[in-house]
């Protein structure tokens, strides 16, 4: 055997092993208990799952036409909570199919194992709170946002987590798993500019559906809360249908942005009241950024084009070392290096934190009239870059 050849075996020894350690590795943290970031507010949050049905609207995302439109909501709020009281499971049942397949799963927080801050189906702390309205990503569900939500109901807010039924890639219904379909996650999404042709009509569509299925959440809260004054949140493209659903609801108090951008009427017509805009590192939604490509361009002259035809205060801020899914619990669980790199995942520690604290100023800013220094003044924060107010 050759010198070159021994040193060449050796080398693929040492990588074999190394890989085998790593999975090792991976497999044990993955096993590990994690629990999501400690609510801000003072009181205990309760969590209960519904399931809504809007008997005025036909679904044209669900594969048999004339459907009424379904919905599974899951429901935060503020509780009264006794000592000893067990936490909610993060994914309970059929939910639990929300976990990254084998053998990716191997290397990502086993749901049993992440803990909640919150009791199921807790009696609700007295009094009527205003609604926060929370939608999810394109592809994603209402528990994958827990730990915000949490955070929320802490600070005596009711909060819907609306799961857009055939746009997740799953939701459960009836006690059946229900994934996306071509209508609710049309493959023109898969362009690489999602503001031009059939990706941009796609978009406006299902954006006025999806700010429909917000508003009917929020009224359907009457009996629960004060629907007189709502709060729409919204990640990725449920952050263009919160602020859609702000724009076309009279009761709408305030719309937040995080990460996504902007579809639908409100581009052209603006909103009329509060909004907060905030983008990864990179990212154009805000209207300020240096764009390296032509979606960014895209992004960039759609985010603009709200900015001017709106009248109400706009808040904008950008994260740095933060990329589009830190915006979720994804950050805050166990997932092994070649997992991360896969996802659209920063280098930023405590994001949800950060985000939180904005969140929280400005629903607090926007139906209490509390101050909001954090909104106002100079960011406490050094990974957070302010951008000037808009109006």
């Amino acid at each position: 055997m050759t010198r070159a050849l021994r040193v060449l075996l050796m080398l693929v020894v040492a990588v074999v092993l190394a890989g085998g350690c790593y999975v090792g590795y991976a497999a044990v943290r993955a096993a590990r208990p994690v629990t999501l970031p400690a609510p801000a507010g003072p009181y205990p949050v309760g969590r209960t799952i519904a399931e809504w049905t809007d008997h005025t609207r036909a679904d044209p995302l669900a594969p048999h036409p004339g459907t009424p439109r379904r919905l599974s909501v899951w429901m935060w709020y503020p509780a009264t909570v006794s000592a000893g009281s067990n936490p909610a499971p993060y994914t309970p049942g059929l939910w639990a199919g929300l976990h990254l397949d084998a053998p990716m799963g191997w290397g990502e927080t086993s749901f049993d194992e992440v803990r909640t801050h919150s009791t199921a189906d807790a009696p609700a702390a007295a009094g009527r709170f205003p609604v926060i309205v929370l939608e999810p990503g394109l592809g994603f569900s209402a528990p994958q946002y827990t730990a915000f939500a949490e955070s929320l109901a802490s600070r005596g807010y009711l909060v819907l987590g609306v799961t857009p039924t055939y746009s997740a890639n799953l939701s459960v219904l009836d006690g059946t798993t229900v994934t996306a379909s071509e209508a609710g996650n049309p493959p023109a999404f898969e362009a690489a500019d999602l503001h031009q042709g059939a990706a941009q009509a796609a978009g406006d569509r299902l954006v006025d559906f999806w700010a429909a299925d917000a508003r009917f959440a929020a009224a359907q809260a009457k009996p629960l809360a004060d629907p007189a004054v709502t709060v729409y949140i919204g990640h990725s493209f449920g952050g263009a249908a919160a602020l859609e659903a702000c724009r076309s609801d009279p009761h709408c108090a305030g719309a937040a942005d995080l990460d996504g951008t902007q579809y639908g009427t409100v581009v052209h017509t603006g909103l009329t009241k509060p909004a907060l805009l905030i983008g990864s590192e990179n990212s154009c939604i805000t209207g300020m950024c240096v764009p390296s490509a032509p979606a960014d361009q895209a992004d960039l002259r759609t985010a603009r084009t709200m900015l001017a035809a709106s009248t109400g205060p706009v808040w904008r801020y950008r994260i740095r070392g933060a990329e589009h899914f830190d915006f979720s619990d994804y950050n805050a669980y166990y997932l092994a290096a070649p997992i991360r790199s896969a996802l659209a995942l920063g280098d930023i520690a405590g994001s949800e934190a950060l985000v939180d604290a904005y969140l929280g100023a400005f629903a607090d800013h926007v139906t209490r009239g509390r101050p909001a220094p954090v909104l106002t003044g100079p960011s406490p924060y050094p990974e957070v870059e302010v951008q000037p107010p808009a109006h």
